[in-house]
C-alpha cells in the first residue's frame, strides 16, 4: 500500500488544471482513488485486528499505526473534497442576474487558484504521511514476529498457520503486485481464472487455498465479468514477511520504534 499512496502523492502534487470542468475531471479521479486507499486500510486494520497477530507484543503500536494510516488516507480524501468544492463552476446564473463577462471569470478564477492548491499542498502532506507509515508498518510486523520467534518459537507458528508452499508464496507475492479474479463463459460453463498485474500464472485452486486462510480477499462489489479486486490481506503481509519456503529472507533494515512513527504520523495528520 506504501507505494500506492506515494504513486497517487505524486499524481496530486503534479496535477495541472484549468479552473472549471478541467479542474474536476483531473481531481474526480484522485478522490476516488483516496477512497479506495482509504477503504483498503481500513479493511487490512480489520484483519490486522481479528488476527491471532495481536497476541505477539508490539502488536497494539501497529494497530494504532494502521488506524493512523486510515485517518491521514481520509484527511487527503477530505482535502481533494475541498479543491472539489473551492472549483468555479461556470453554470448559468438565476434568471435576472447578468452572465459573467470574461473579467469577471478571470478573477474568479484567480480568487480560487490559491485556494485549491492549498487543498492539494495538505492532500499531498497526508498521502505521505500515509506513505511513511505503512513502510514503517511492514518493517514493525516483521521485527515482531522475528523477536516473537526468537522467544517463543511454537507460538509464533500457531500465529502463523501453516506455512505456505512455494507455490502459495508465489502466487501471495504476484497477488500484492496487484491482481483480479475474473469469471468468463466458454462452451456454456463459467471458468474462473486470476489474472496477476506482472503475469504470473495462479490457478484458482491457489488463490482459493490463500482466500481460505484470510490471506486475501475479493471485492465482492464488482461482477465477476469486470474483474474482482484481489487484495492481500494484513495476514498475508505477515505470510509475506516471514522466510520464502525456498530462499532466505533479507535482513531486515533498522527502524524507529513503531509506536514513535504512530505518533508522528498522528500529529502530522493533525497539522
Amino acid at each position: 500500500m506504501a507505494y500506492d499512496f506515494d504513486a497517487l502523492k505524486a499524481r496530486v502534487r503534479d496535477i495541472s488544471y484549468t479552473p472549471g470542468t478541467d479542474a474536476l475531471r483531473h481531481v474526480s479521479p484522485l478522490l476516488f482513488q483516496a477512497q479506495d486507499l482509504t477503504a483498503t486500510a481500513l479493511v487490512r486494520l480489520t484483519a490486522l485486528d481479528n488476527s491471532t497477530y495481536t497476541n505477539i507484543a508490539g502488536s497494539r503500536a501497529s494497530l494504532e499505526l494502521l488506524a493512523s494510516v486510515v485517518s491521514s488516507s481520509s484527511l487527503a480524501g477530505a482535502d481533494l473534497a475541498h479543491v472539489v468544492l473551492a472549483n468555479p463552476y461556470e453554470g448559468a446564473q438565476f434568471a435576472g442576474y447578468l452572465a459573467d463577462d470574461e473579467a469577471v471569470r478571470t478573477v474568479r478564477h484567480a480568487e480560487a487558484i490559491p485556494k485549491m492548491n492549498g487543498h492539494l499542498d495538505d492532500a499531498v502532506h497526508q498521502l505521505d504521511l500515509c506513505a511513511i507509515g505503512c513502510h514503517y508498518l511492514a518493517h514493525g510486523i516483521t521485527e515482531d514476529l522475528t523477536s516473537a520467534q526468537e522467544h517463543n518459537p511454537a507460538a509464533v507458528q500457531q500465529t502463523a498457520g501453516p506455512a505456505l508452499t512455494p507455490t502459495q508464496y508465489d502466487a501471495l507475492t504476484a497477488l500484492n503486485g496487484g491482481g483480479r479474479l475474473y469469471e468468463s463463459t466458454t462452451r456454456g460453463l463459467g471458468v474462473t481464472r486470476v489474472a496477476t498485474d506482472d503475469g504470473t500464472r495462479v490457478s484458482i485452486a491457489t488463490f482459493r487455498a490463500l482466500a481460505k486462510r484470510g490471506l486475501v480477499i475479493r471485492d465482492t462489489r464488482t461482477s465477476l465479468v469486470i474483474g474482482q479486486k484481489i487484495t492481500v490481506t494484513e495476514q498475508g503481509q505477515q505470510a509475506l514477511a516471514r522466510p520464502c519456503p525456498h530462499a532466505a529472507l533479507r535482513t531486515a533494515v533498522a527502524t524507529p520504534p513503531k509506536a514513535a512513527v504512530a505518533v508522528a504520523v498522528a500529529q502530522g495528520a493533525h497539522r
